[in-house]
């Protein structure tokens, strides 16, 4: 008889209407491509925590922001923990998977990032700036944020949000890894349109950049993207590490470049299961 596979639940909202991106299209293609090397379930996140002790693995993927479901997720996370289920990414992620106040950290730790605070008395540490960005700390895919004037931040600094100087980028680019292993880079060559993307080539120091962020997550297996902006300087600067659930812009790769990756993410499932890959089925 052939040897079982590994179960594996697959967490999505293919409802979820994203600005710009269709989730979508991106789950069904992934998981197109998984089903040859595990048996595969889809389920939306607010029924995850109910099935997933019939699966060897959860895989969270395009699940939407957990501010629409705080406490089931909650109560995921939980319940993952408390049984040692196998979630991936690990649910140890330090990055948006803890929420946004990392980001102070790594202001803190004098790591290329856009400078962040929280505090009233902290103002005079950004730099300044004719706009800043207010964000909440649990804040996900521009959910509840602001530009505000430097006049007009008065008493929206209550330690529930992040302040940051409006920074007059050129461009952003994202970098995706899979583990520790750079997959491919995009960039968004207009920056009123986030997320028209394009290919983008890294030079060795933007991969040092990015490697730079991964390395401090410290996740061993898992998807994470790493988005930064140009800044005036020329330098990168982090935008964002996401760790939970980050989209992949699949629909902007080549066809070899989507294939490669495919091939990674299965590798990096199977080295989570800590089994070896058998045969493709068909």
């Amino acid at each position: 008889m052939p040897a079982a596979r590994p179960r594996v639940l697959y967490v999505t909202d293919l409802a979820y209407p994203a600005r710009g991106r269709r989730y979508c299209d991106e789950d069904i293609f992934l998981t197109s491509r998984l089903r040859a090397h595990f048996d595969l379930a889809l389920c939306h996140p607010l029924d995850a925590a109910a099935l997933m002790d019939g699966f060897d693995a959860v895989v969270v993927r395009n699940s939407g922001p957990v501010l629409a479901y705080q406490e089931e997720y909650d109560a995921f996370r939980a319940r993952a923990l408390a049984r040692g289920t196998r979630v991936y990414n690990p649910l140890s992620g330090r990055a948006d998977m803890a929420g946004k106040r990392y980001l102070l950290d790594l202001t803190a730790a004098g790591f290329p990032v856009i400078p962040t605070v929280d505090r009233p008395q902290d103002l005079p540490r950004l730099p300044e700036a004719e706009r800043y960005v207010v964000k909440p700390k649990l804040g996900a895919d521009s959910i509840g944020l602001r530009f505000v004037p430097a006049e007009g931040l008065g008493d929206l600094i209550d330690g529930s949000v992040l302040v940051q100087p409006c920074v007059d980028f050129a461009y952003e680019v994202s970098f995706y890894f899979v583990d520790h292993d750079f997959q491919y880079a995009l960039y968004a060559p207009d920056p009123g349109q986030r997320w028209r993307l394009e290919p983008y080539a890294p030079t060795a120091e933007d991969l040092h950049f990015a490697r730079r962020f991964i390395d401090w997550n410290a996740l061993g297996h898992g998807i994470q993207r790493v988005d930064a902006c140009r800044a005036p300087d020329g330098a990168l600067l982090l935008v964002e590490l996401e760790d939970l659930n980050p989209y992949l812009s699949l629909d902007a790769l080549p066809a070899e470049t989507r294939d490669e990756f495919v091939t990674a993410m299965t590798q990096s499932l199977h080295r989570f299961l800590g089994a070896e890959p058998g045969p493709a089925r068909r």
